[in-house]
């Protein structure tokens, strides 16, 4: 099992990916999520200037935010900084990085040739976009000579996203496994997840840990409401949630609802996030529990966990790191 790290891109976050590399963590992982942080690839840059060993990656970027010249051109800007071997591509269809615009989610219909043109560009192939040929037109010493070839990730979950992820020959990333998936198929299976690592006087209901892990609880409430999931209802203060929400003007209600998403609690989350909503963070453990949680995971066909941590981020990072045995 590998044991990587996930970050919103903020001002400390380079200096959080240097601290990762020190213990021990894989891969660091940083958000595609303008609407609520910096940008995912000059932070990354800057993450690139502090390490030495750590692979990098977008996890997950989405691909409709950029054209797709922009989006190749950044990714060879980040193997010239560091090497192929350290870089690592996930790609994803916007539940954070449209919803938060009041967009949807791409179609699944259009996303895989998304990134089948980002991955032409790449490997030096002229195609066709918006009506005209494109190729990286890149001289000798502008750019790492093509093919410039990088493992994918894809953002999803269900067997349709799965079949085509093998397909492309792309692991893939996941934030809540639907039980009867299969990842027979895949080389790559990567559990994004958060938690807050307990000490022994603390319990779900105290309040540093509602408020380090309460952030990433609070994201499947998000999350179920507006893809109108049934599994909402099961959520402690489930139908505060929804009152709470339909108070808010409809016109911009997304901006409201996505308020602190992955780093705070906003005011409708503390309403609603208890402990007894802990079950949905699957960190917020005793440090002599993470092991087994994570052989757990592994049984079930998870080849990479990648830990948020919020809160006091170097805290939980340390704490993390030595619960798991990564050192």
């Amino acid at each position: 099992m590998r044991i990587s790290v996930a970050f919103p891109p903020t001002p400390e976050t380079p200096a959080h990916i240097q601290l990762a590399e020190e213990l021990g963590y894989q891969t660091a992982w940083v958000y595609d999520t303008p609407a609520l942080q910096l940008d995912v690839w000059m932070t990354l840059a800057l993450a690139a200037e502090r390490t030495d060993r750590i692979r990098l990656g977008p996890g997950v970027l989405i691909p409709s935010l950029r054209h797709p010249m922009v989006t190749a051109s950044a990714i060879a800007t980040l193997v010239d900084l560091v090497g192929e071997d350290r870089v690592i591509i996930g790609a994803g269809t916007g539940f954070t990085g449209r919803r938060a615009m009041g967009q949807k989610p791409l179609k699944w219909a259009d996303f895989p040739e998304m990134i089948h043109q980002i991955q032409a560009l790449l490997r030096g192939e002229t195609i066709r976009y918006d009506g005209e040929l494109i190729s990286m037109l890149h001289w000798d010493g502008q750019a790492p000579q093509r093919p410039i070839e990088v493992p994918w990730i894809l953002g999803v979950n269900g067997p349709r996203g799965l079949n085509t992820a093998a397909e492309m020959g792309c692991g893939v990333f996941t934030s809540r496994p639907r039980p009867d998936a299969s990842y027979e198929r895949l080389d790559d299976v990567i559990l994004l997840t958060s938690g807050a690592v307990m000490s022994g006087d603390e319990t779900v209901d105290s309040p540093r840990v509602i408020e380090t892990a309460g952030p990433w609880v609070s994201v499947a409430y998000h999350a179920f409401l507006e893809q109108n999931d049934q599994r909402l209802g099961t959520l402690p203060n489930a139908d505060e949630f929804r009152r709470l929400v339909e108070q808010v003007p409809e016109d911009g209600r997304h901006l409201r609802v996505h308020e602190g998403h992955l780093t705070h609690l906003n005011d409708i989350d503390r309403e609603v996030v208890v402990g007894e909503s802990m079950f949905l963070s699957p960190f917020t453990l005793y440090e002599n529990e993470v092991v087994n949680q994570i052989t757990e995971l592994e049984a079930h066909g998870i080849t990479e966990i990648a830990y948020q941590p919020m809160g006091d981020i170097e805290r939980e990072m340390r704490t993390f790191a030595s619960a798991a045995a990564i050192a």
